[in-house]
């Protein structure tokens, strides 16, 4: 299962090097700009103390969410290097058709041996080796390594259901239910990473 536009606007947002100033930073630089010098109020030790504290407290927002914003930005830049090999396995797959008979049996397990399993255990692989310290990005990553994971021993079903002449359409029915869980991950993934980025600022 191809992971949708939402995936993909992300990854070409991060590649152009676009970040937007996250709410705490737009509040503090609008406080900096506005901010005016006064006697009187450096005068006033309370005031003085509770402007400090205000400050501070901006900072240390400001200053977490950009760790979490440069982590997903990290994390975005891993993915974006294996999205190639999980496109070519899925759009090899996909250049089969949907139906799988005893024409096209033979050049689905061609394509199945020489692109779709190798690109797309590459593309597991390197999401294995991907590992988010943010405990919620973390979470959310598990979705695309459990999914894919299922997804790929779909793959390797597929292939044994047309090793043979004849397909074995009950492998190939196992194949088909291992996809479809998969693909219950990935759109949880989906659904998720994406309210992240915005929850952290890094998108609007």
């Amino acid at each position: 299962m191809k992971k949708s536009w939402i995936i993909s606007l992300i990854t070409s947002f991060v590649l152009l090097g676009g970040v937007f100033l996250s709410p705490a930073a737009s509040a503090n630089a609008a406080k900096v700009a506005t901010s005016t010098y006064s006697d009187q109020s450096y005068s006033e030790d309370d005031y003085l103390h509770e402007e400090l504290m205000d400050e501070l407290e901006l900072d240390d927002a400001e200053q977490e969410l950009t760790k979490a914003q440069k982590e997903f930005e990290k994390y975005l830049e891993q993915i974006s290097r294996l999205v190639p090999y999980e496109n070519k396995a899925i759009d090899t797959l996909g250049s089969v058709g949907g139906e799988v008979n005893s024409t096209n049996r033979k050049s689905m397990y061609l394509k199945l041996t020489n692109t779709v399993i190798p690109n797309y255990t590459k593309t597991v692989s390197m999401l294995k080796q991907i590992k988010p310290s943010n405990p919620e990005l973390k979470k959310i990553h598990a979705y695309y390594v459990k999914g894919s994971y299922l997804q790929l021993e779909g793959y390797l079903l597929y292939k044994q259901a047309v090793s043979k002449n004849k397909v074995n359409s009950k492998i190939l029915q196992q194949g088909r239910a291992k996809v479809r869980a998969a693909g219950v991950l990935l759109d949880q993934y989906e659904q998720q990473i994406y309210p992240y980025a915005r929850n952290i600022g890094y998108l609007h």
